[in-house]
């Protein structure tokens, strides 16, 4: 619902088939949920593509379903002819920021009020057998800075007995990947039981999606490591049709999962950190808004806060930008973007 990617539909999804559509990838951002920003970050939409498609052919040569169906070529891009057909990543002449990818049907989610909550019933109803499981599936290596988890679990919940009952101020290893699951749909996020996310699942089988993750995990990660990059955490979004899973929306990127490098954080962990130190009245009053509606009729907490973001500094944005795009160059091990290595990016975020 914050989606800061644009969707273009050729062929819509029907309750017997997938349809066929694609991603157009932006420069626009978002945080803590809000939803678009006052800025733009040169440079993140086209290093998104790229990197997503990347993982999504590690993933298809893994044996590994998506919906992935390449990207559009920009030296290719049509101007009053038909659209282009996709290619591989390695046939774009120039960083893509349009990814095609098979469509599956996106039933509406009823809200029925504090008390009742969301209607997934009628969401299933809609969705029959082929639909956007309303879940996301998140794997996690290490617990950074920043993390919820440190808000929802001791150290020793998770196999790490050796650090007492508090969180360390820096990352911390886990001895195996935990994989949680969390609402998709609803207007704020919520960690679930493993019960609730089996039902709201609907068709879908809790365990395969679990299994789905980690073998995400296992590629992304194995990847990570190839390319002198931390893998901490991350999460996928699946579709089912026809009795099978596929991971869908965008995989392995620096929005949907954290990377460090050479101890540093590269991820959009970067830009709420800012807006922590830099605009606490309001990341307040998002804090704060998204608590109120919890006894309201409405679900959309943006409703009820007052406080608009301020925007990041050029200095900010420029040292961002570099970072998305140096980031992509080396993990994809092409030189998609004139940027300094990722060294230096970080460097330049260090210095803000």
């Amino acid at each position: 619902m914050t989606s800061v990617k644009e969707f273009r539909v050729d062929d819509p999804a029907t309750a017997d088939g997938l349809g066929r559509g694609r991603f157009v990838f932006t420069d626009a951002y978002s945080v803590f949920d809000w939803g678009q920003m006052p800025d733009a970050i040169p440079h993140k939409g086209a290093s998104l593509c790229a990197m997503g498609a990347f993982n999504f052919e590690l993933l298809d040569d893994a044996g590994v379903p998506t919906h992935y169906r390449g990207v559009v070529d920009p030296g290719a891009a049509a101007n009053d002819g038909p659209e282009p057909d996709p290619v591989p990543l390695a046939e774009a002449t120039a960083p893509p920021t349009e990814m095609a990818i098979d469509l599956t049907q996106v039933p509406d989610l009823p809200y029925e009020g504090p008390h009742a909550g969301y209607d997934y019933d009628a969401f299933h109803a809609a969705g029959g057998e082929n639909y956007l499981v309303p879940l996301e599936v998140v794997f996690r290596n290490r617990v950074p800075v920043g993390s919820s988890l440190r808000k929802r679990a001791a150290p020793a919940d998770l196999g790490l007995d050796g650090l007492g009952g508090d969180w360390p101020d820096e990352p911390v290893d886990l001895p195996e990947p935990v994989v949680e699951f969390s609402t998709k749909y609803e207007q704020q996020d919520r960690y679930l039981a493993r019960a609730e996310a089996d039902a709201i699942a609907g068709a879908a089988d809790v365990d395969a999606l679990e299994a789905l993750a980690r073998n995400v995990n296992r590629v992304v990660t194995e990847r990570a490591e190839a390319a002198g990059f931390v893998h901490e955490d991350g999460k996928i979004e699946c579709l089912y049709a026809d009795g099978e899973l596929r991971v869908a929306d965008v995989v392995g990127t620096f929005d949907e999962n954290r990377f460090s490098y050479g101890g540093r954080g590269i991820s959009k962990e970067v830009v709420r950190q800012w807006y922590k130190a830099n605009d606490p009245a309001w990341v307040e009053a998002v804090t704060e808004a998204k608590r109120a509606v919890a006894d309201r009729d409405i679900d959309d907490w943006r409703e009820l806060c007052e406080v608009d973001p301020d925007p990041l500094p050029p200095a900010v944005v420029d040292a961002v930008s570099a970072l998305y795009a140096a980031g992509t160059n080396a993990y994809t091990d092409r030189e998609w973007f004139d940027v300094p290595d990722v060294g230096a990016a970080l460097d330049a975020v260090d210095a803000l």
